[in-house]
């Protein structure tokens, strides 16, 4: 029979289940190929969700952005005259280097064949050039002489000077510089290890490992402290991050979470929880009362509903990126999706918290971002209701992802210090995930611990502009004498105000007499 006979043959019921099964068989396709875009873009593609937007208004192809000349167009740069730079000679010729006087700088002379009594020096030119030795450790030698006092032959002699680990042959130099190179600089302690190892120094893998834990055990009570601090504000943003911490069974590890909370001082905190269940946040926030920004993660959001003194908002970023997967399906629905976001975003740039006062930025925040945030959810509205879209058509998803936090994503209009988006503590939960790629997981959940506590002191120095070796230096030498009713005195925001100016040093750090090279 051909297929013209069997198309004849069919029955009213048959073409229904016919076409329906196509309708699905074409649903599938479409989204198999949505999500090998997605594979694609993640294998080979840019990971930046910028997009630059044609003169015209319309989204550029790869390769179309050129930018063209205009023939006979000339401009005038202004003349300027240049400062000299602090630590740098003027007269340098060539190699220039830019740099500060915290960097030592080694001076060689080089001598001159005609300087003789026909010949005088009138003057020098200086050329820099970058040095580096590798693996610079440096073996402090303290030499304390035996007195004998002649009357009765007693003997005595001054005691070594004190170490941050008691009787450790780490000096606070070291204990710093190595939590700095592994929480900041992603080098694990093997690695460490063998660099040691290189510059002809012979410790156990496990001495490092037993020192890192040592001085987060010191370190406890500040991030203790500033985890208080981050619950006192009156907003703040959390989200979570995987790691693997604990060990499962042969060769597989546990899966643990990080949850960063980011407070609006500019300090955050990673507590480590085993699991994602949102019963952590009870044990994470406590008592806590404000305004809890998030993500669309659904616990947040039941969190939030049994607790009245929470007011939660959530991320305009992660809206956006719902739309951004309907780009290949819907590309004129998303294209006007993310205009109205990049309306609001570009709105909310002028109203940046340097630039505007928080009761003037709630006012313009009505005027000028409330009526696009009106017209986006109408207009998404309008979309759902008119249109024929399939369920699991992707811009429907993205559309009812925005409808369903439509309450929670307005919360910015009522409140003047909160942020649009959870951006700036994505920006700071970075380091976490490039330690994964480097030291790939913690053999223990206490290990996990003590990378939260490393890691929420050092971001937060850079957040306020803390140099951390100064800090863990300072910090680890007066920790066991300071005041443990003002521990908070320690962390790195209130550190900056009583200790930066004057910080205690390491002996490396000073200048030593006597030293044998």
């Amino acid at each position: 029979m051909t297929l013209d006979e069997q198309a004849a043959a069919l029955n009213r019921e048959d073409i229904v289940k016919l076409l329906a099964s196509h309708e699905a068989q074409s649903t599938e396709i479409a989204e198999l190929r949505r999500q090998l875009e997605w594979f694609k873009r993640q294998l080979f593609g840019s990971k930046s969700e910028r997009r630059l937007i044609a003169p015209d208004g319309r989204q550029l192809s790869l390769g179309e952005w050129k930018q063209e000349d205009s023939p006979g167009t000339e401009i005038t740069v202004a003349e300027h005259r240049r400062r000299s730079t602090q630590g740098r000679d003027d007269t340098a010729d060539e190699g220039q280097v830019r740099f500060d006087d915290s960097l030592p700088v080694e001076e060689i002379r080089i001598p001159h064949a005609a300087v003789d009594e026909e010949h005088e020096i009138v003057s020098e030119k200086v050329t820099y050039r970058l040095a580096q030795k590798p693996a610079s450790y440096v073996l402090l030698k303290y030499v304390r002489p035996v007195v004998k006092r002649k009357e009765d032959g007693k003997l005595s002699c001054p005691p070594a000077p004190a170490s941050v680990l008691g009787k450790s042959v780490a000096d606070v130099s070291l204990l710093a510089c190595m939590a700095i190179d592994k929480f900041v600089y992603h080098l694990p302690l093997y690695r460490q290890h063998q660099r040691m190892a290189a510059a002809g120094i012979r410790l156990a893998r496990s001495t490092l490992t037993g020192l890192m834990h040592r001085t987060g055990d010191l370190l406890q009570p500040i991030y203790e402290a500033q985890w208080v601090s981050v619950l006192a504000s009156d907003v703040v943003t959390m989200d979570e991050t995987p790691i693997k911490a604990g060990r499962k069974g042969r060769g597989k590890m546990k899966t643990g979470y990080f949850w960063p909370i980011y407070g609006d001082r500019d300090e955050i905190v990673f507590p480590f929880s085993a699991s994602r269940s949102g019963e952590v946040l009870k044990e994470i926030l406590g008592q806590y009362q404000g305004v809890l920004v998030s993500d669309g993660y659904t616990p947040y959001e039941s969190y939030a509903a049994r607790v009245n003194e929470i007011v939660h908002a959530q991320c305009w970023s992660h809206t956006r990126r719902q739309f951004l997967k309907a780009e290949n399906v819907e590309p004129e629905l998303t294209d006007k999706a993310l205009e109205y976001i990049r309306r609001l975003y570009e709105e909310e740039a002028r109203l940046k918290p340097r630039l505007v006062e928080g009761t003037q930025r709630l006012e313009k925040r009505g005027t000028r971002c409330k009526p696009i945030v009106d017209e986006f959810f109408e207009w998404l509205k309008t979309e759902l209701r008119e249109r024929v879209l399939l369920p699991r058509n992707p811009f429907t998803e993205a559309a009812n992802y925005a409808l369903d936090r439509e309450p929670p994503l307005r919360v910015f209009l009522e409140y003047p210090d909160v942020p649009i988006d959870t951006n700036h503590l994505e920006r700071e939960i970075r380091p976490i995930a490039l330690g994964r790629k480097n030291w790939l997981f913690c053999w223990t959940e206490i290990g996990a611990q003590y990378v939260g506590i490393f890691q929420s002191l050092l971001r937060t120095c850079r957040l306020q502009g803390v140099d951390p070796y100064a800090y863990l230096v300072d910090v680890l030498q007066r920790v066991e004498t300071h005041p443990a009713s003002d521990v908070a005195a320690l962390t790195p925001r209130l550190w900056k105000e009583k200790f930066a100016a004057d910080p205690l040093r390491s002996a490396i750090d000073r200048p030593v007499k006597n030293v044998v090279s």
